[in-house]
């Protein structure tokens, strides 16, 4: 699924911990899934520690950022649930992605 194991000293806000015998062995991010997508958005606002609706337009394109970075928008009403997490339109949503996909395109052409 793409995900990135840590030890355990490197885990971040919304990674889990997996421990074995009562030890913490490794962690990382869980797979989203569309039944577990919707805790995605409030443990988004958890980090950022205000409503997402409340985030200026730089930091609500940096929730879309991470959260396509994790599959969010690959999963069925991906983009309806972030869209009503931040308190914006799908439109925007997808103007953010693809806002993204144009920055990554840029840098790769440059060699970045």
């Amino acid at each position: 699924m793409g995900a990135e194991l840590l030890v355990p000293a490197q885990a971040e806000g919304d990674d889990v911990v997996l421990a074995w015998e009562g030890e913490d062995v490794l962690a990382g991010p869980l797979p989203l899934r569309a039944a577990s997508q919707e805790h995605h958005p409030p443990a988004r606002e958890r980090r950022h520690g205000m409503p997402l609706a409340d985030l200026d337009r730089k930091a609500k394109q940096e929730v879309v950022r991470i959260l396509e970075a994790r599959g969010a928008f690959s999963v069925r009403h991906g983009v309806e649930t972030v869209a009503g997490a931040l308190g914006v339109s799908r439109f925007t949503v997808y103007n953010y992605l693809n806002r993204e996909t144009a920055l990554n395109r840029e840098k790769a052409t440059k060699g970045e």
